[in-house]
């Protein structure tokens, strides 16, 4: 059986939960053989259905809000539609990503056939931090370039974050659709992971019956320090410890040579 999820917030008409990577939000044809679904593990923990009103990728972890009853989920799907939410996401991205851009790129929905129409698509990013390995992931360049970085769609197509990330050249390290194969392998073989390295860190929504405007966060803590480095002490973070809801993302802080370039704004953790 799956273990149970994370749960960030709950009241009688919605849930927020911290949705590991690997997960598929519900059961879809397209991906038979995986048995770990957010919505019937959910389900089973709480004792009551629960319905989806957004998703993300089977790769991407964070916060991930379902409704608890019917006029919450339509409430709820309504915001999302017309788009009186918030999102924020942080991606681990190749090289060094510039330090803020708009990318207004329209796009084609992946499934659409090549004279479909594309549909409008707008992400803010900002660079908040950057590292250099001396170690070379390509033969081309002696060292390897990496940036975390902060990404806000104003827009909700699909996999929009990710293909906006490869249209700058920077695709999120462990893409395996929309980056390359070779360096993907290598990151892995360096963080003892093979996944995609991009986190819901904060989602607010307008609550499905006050209205009033609720921020989930996935509690990832950002170091006080400028430098990431020399911060496992503050953090608690060993290999031997049991593995919270963000512990991959809070290893990958301390394990590279971070400069950070500014700083996350809004209410958050980090």
């Amino acid at each position: 059986m799956p273990p149970p999820l994370h749960i960030l917030w709950r009241d009688e008409h919605l849930v927020a939960v911290y949705k590991p990577t690997g997960w598929l939000v519900h059961r879809t044809g397209l991906d038979a053989g995986e048995t770990r679904f957010v919505m019937q593990t959910l389900r089973d923990q709480l004792g009551q259905h629960v319905y989806p009103v957004h998703r993300l990728d089977k790769g991407t972890c964070g916060v991930l809000v379902m409704a608890l009853h019917s006029d919450a989920a339509r409430a709820l799907s309504q915001a999302f539609e017309h788009h009186t939410t918030h999102k924020r996401y942080l991606a681990l991205v190749r090289g060094w990503a510039p330090e803020a851009v708009d990318v207004d790129h329209a796009l084609r929905p992946d499934d659409a056939p090549p004279d479909a129409a594309v549909q409008d698509a707008h992400t803010r990013f900002r660079r908040l931090a950057q590292a250099t390995l001396q170690e070379s992931s390509d033969a081309r360049f002696a060292s390897t370039r990496v940036s975390l970085v902060e990404a806000v769609p104003t827009t909700g197509r699909r996999h929009q974050i990710r293909r906006h990330l490869k249209h700058l050249a920077h695709p999120i390290i462990g893409d395996a659709t929309h980056g390359k194969g070779p360096i993907n392998r290598w990151w892995a073989e360096r963080l003892g992971q093979q996944r995609l390295w991009l986190h819901a860190w904060q989602l607010t929504v307008p609550h499905p019956v006050s209205g009033v405007a609720m921020t989930f966060d996935s509690g990832l803590l950002w170091p006080e320090s400028p430098v990431f480095g020399g911060v496992a002490e503050a953090l608690s973070i060993t290999d031997g410890m049991p593995a919270a809801p963000s512990s991959d993302w809070q290893r990958l802080f301390v394990r590279l040579p971070w400069e950070e370039t500014a700083r996350p704004q809004g209410p958050s953790s980090l």
